[in-house]
């Protein structure tokens, strides 16, 4: 055993003293490999709550804001009788201001049910080709 240690040219000998053995190394590596992997999943975690808090305080606000926004609409709408009430009778004004909104109301619906029909089915209509194709790569033919 001697004889390869003196085999080993000078350099190379001085270089392998006080190095530790790879299997050493190799569980070292794992170890700080877990530590860092369970610091960043730390990390990330306290990082999406703390952006799940600031969203849910932003949705809670925007929702408030909703909310004022239906009551102004239905300020509005009274705003709208009294100017009718103006120049016909209160009862006539109320009936036209909810002439106007159940005609909006038909329209709105009318453009939604079209851009709902638009979506529907919600699968996308070269999905079953795709598929295909994909299966006939994997299997190494030729499409």
């Amino acid at each position: 055993m001697t004889e390869n240690k003196a085999a080993l040219p000078r350099e190379r000998r001085r270089t392998t003293r006080g190095l530790r053995p790879l299997p050493e190394l190799t569980r070292d590596a794992a170890a700080q490999l877990k530590r860092l992997l369970s610091a960043e999943l730390a990390l990330f975690k306290a990082e999406m709550t703390a952006k799940a808090k600031a969203a849910g305080v932003g949705v809670g606000l925007l929702v408030g804001a909703l909310v004022f926004v239906f009551f102004a609409l239905g300020v509005l709408v009274t705003a709208a009788v009294f100017a009718f009430a103006l120049i016909v009778p209160g009862w006539l004004a109320a009936l036209i201001v909810a002439g106007i909104l159940i005609v909006l109301a038909i329209i709105v619906a009318l453009i939604g049910r079209g851009m709902l029909k638009r979506g529907m089915p919600p699968v996308p209509e070269d999905l079953g080709p795709e598929l295909k194709a994909d299966v006939q790569a994997l299997k190494g033919e030729q499409p």
